[in-house]
């Protein structure tokens, strides 16, 4: 039986660009942590221009864009969550990192209760990683452990009476 490959896309291509979030997705054994370090930098010049009402905008900017480019790379690759697919890790990170204020500190602590969330996958986000088809669940699930992180992180803030600011 002769399988007709799909075609990948082109590392130019803009939905290519945006699902590996600048090839950071590329990187080799672990894209997903990659990914969400490569989204911490963002994170910071996003919160520092405009705050965490700036973040959440773009955060949900990242997911609404996400579903077209996941898709898209899911479409040609023909694997339905790729490895190189991060913008779900970006999207995800960004909204953990809400009530991180500037502190690096708490940053540090986001990227890690994210990173476990992710990996974790705690209902619903196991669910949607396994039921919901297309970019749109490629998406959903990180969006899922992203609640649950930022919760964590909410709590780290609130129980250690930890400063947002540095």
């Amino acid at each position: 039986m002769n399988k007709k490959i799909p075609a990948t896309l082109p590392f130019w291509h803009p939905a290519f660009l945006i699902a590996t979030w600048f090839g950071s997705g590329l990187l080799p054994k672990i894209p997903g942590t990659w990914g969400s370090a490569a989204a911490l930098p963002f994170a910071w010049l996003i919160m520092w221009l405009g705050g965490p009402w700036a973040l959440l905008i773009c955060a949900g900017v990242a997911f609404g864009v996400g579903v077209w480019a996941a898709g898209m790379y899911s479409k040609h690759s023909g694997i339905k969550d790729a490895g190189p697919i991060v913008i779900d890790e970006v999207a995800g990170q960004w909204l953990t990192l809400i009530p991180a204020g500037l502190n690096p500190v708490l940053f540090l602590v986001g990227f890690f209760l994210f990173r476990a969330a992710d990996i974790l996958k705690p209902w619903p986000a196991s669910w949607a990683d396994r039921k919901v088809e297309g970019g749109f669940g490629v998406m959903l699930d990180d969006i899922f452990a992203a609640i649950y992180a930022a919760a964590g992180l909410y709590g780290f803030i609130w129980y250690f009476e930890w400063p947002t600011t540095f």
